[in-house]
């Protein structure tokens, strides 16, 4: 489904970072709000707020990478949008209702239209489109995730929320997603080949005509985390931005090895919908080791890719998340994530 929004205010901005911060600005402009989503309490919120205050996973890009908030009022007063995440977080209502237009039991389609319910609401930002599609006769070719119009232009961005494991060596065709039907290499690949060139593409020019009569800039911003072998100095994959979030990957048969590292740990599995922000659970819903134990025990040998938080005393009531684990099965990765197996689809 194509959302199309209506009209908002652009406000010009024009950002000019000294040469110091300049990368950080252009790569994440809110460093100073990385632990804002730790202190939310709705889980949406939270959600809200990592999407677009985290970093990105890489750093170098086959195609130009650029925060959609770059140019927005936020992205120079940074306190305002944190007094806009607080107020969402007291009064949740509006996002949860946004969420509810639209089916979001995909993570990407979630992490989508987080992004959405942000820019609508940016200071110098106008979304023309969202989720819009590219047909030629009755196929359809794709969609562009976003098309939006800031201080620097009209922009088609796309978005992707990625979690990887890697494998030796480290280069990308080794970063498998947990379901083993995703890499690293395939994704960026598929961003460069099809996805990005879209918008400029004589097939888009009639449905993009009447939303944009200005020249198109084609970027991305890739989020998520990179998960690294359990036991092993395991370098990040090339281009790899500094600052990515990480977590740790691991075989069955390695989990002993894993308990005995962290004797203080208290793990518990994460469902997918809530694999973005940092854990954060009422001390109530704590999990014990018999609880975890037995849910160990009721796994299949063959059960897929399982994430896990290791959650500590807040000081506040409350358990947040100290570190994050998939737990694979002793066979992981299955035939076909190996370099050379067919691409992954469009999303």
């Amino acid at each position: 489904m194509a959302w199309i929004m209506g009209e908002g205010t652009l406000r010009q901005q024009t950002l000019t970072p000294t040469p110091a911060n300049a990368y950080a600005a252009v790569m994440t402009p809110f460093t100073a709000l990385a632990d804002l989503p730790r202190h939310l309490s709705e889980p949406a919120v939270r959600d809200l707020a990592w999407t677009l205050l985290s970093p990105p996973l890489l750093a170098r890009t086959p195609w130009p990478q650029r925060h959609p908030l770059i140019d927005s009022t936020w992205a120079a007063e940074p306190d305002l949008l944190a007094d806009w995440l607080q107020r969402q977080d007291e009064n949740p209502q509006a996002l949860h209702e946004w969420l509810s237009r639209s089916s979001v039991r995909r993570l990407g389609l979630y992490y989508e239209r987080l992004w959405q319910f942000a820019l609508h609401a940016a200071p110098g930002i106008e979304i023309l489109a969202a989720n819009l599609p590219i047909r030629q006769g009755g196929h359809t070719l794709g969609e562009l995730d976003l098309l939006l119009r800031d201080a620097s232009g009209v922009h088609h961005v796309e978005l992707a929320i990625k979690l990887y494991l890697g494998q030796p060596p480290s280069a990308p065709e080794h970063w498998i997603g947990p379901g083993g039907r995703d890499r690293l290499d395939l994704k960026l690949d598929h961003l460069a080949t099809h996805q990005l060139p879209l918008s400029g593409s004589p097939q888009a020019r009639q449905a993009l005509a009447m939303l944009a009569h200005a020249p198109i800039q084609a970027s991305m911003w890739l989020g998520g985390y990179l998960f690294y072998p359990h036991g092993l100095d395991h370098p990040p994959p090339e281009g790899a931005e500094p600052a990515h979030l990480r977590g740790t990957w691991l075989h069955r048969r390695q989990w002993p090895g894993l308990q005995a590292r962290y004797p203080d740990a208290h793990w518990q599995p994460l469902p997918r919908n809530a694999w973005l922000a940092p854990a954060r659970r009422p001390v109530a819903q704590a999990w014990s080791a018999q609880d975890l134990q037995a849910w160990l025990d009721g796994l299949a040998a063959d059960a897929g890719a399982q994430l896990l938080v290791d959650l500590q005393p807040d000081g506040n009531g409350a358990l947040t998340e100290r570190q994050r684990i998939f737990l694979v099965a002793d066979d992981w990765p299955i035939s076909g994530t190996e370099p050379g197996a067919a691409p992954p689809s469009a999303r």
